[in-house]
């Protein structure tokens, strides 16, 4: 099994791809990046191709 997983993370400069280690957090949690607040709106397999880790996707918190 893969370590770690994926954050596709929402910036003023357009969408980045990190690695992180751990457990993939829940759709519907709140993350914190780069000193702001996130909301993982879903949990997907990788974009990667051949990557068996787990994206986490991010959008801004109002």
């Amino acid at each position: 099994m893969a370590e770690g997983y994926l954050l596709f993370v929402w910036s003023p400069q357009g969408y980045q791809l990190r690695e992180r280690e751990g457990e993939v957090p829940e759709a519907g949690s709140e993350v914190e990046e780069d000193g702001a607040s996130f909301r993982v709106a879903k949990v997907t397999p990788s974009p990667l191709p051949g990557d068996s880790r787990l994206c986490a996707y991010l959008e801004g918190t109002d």
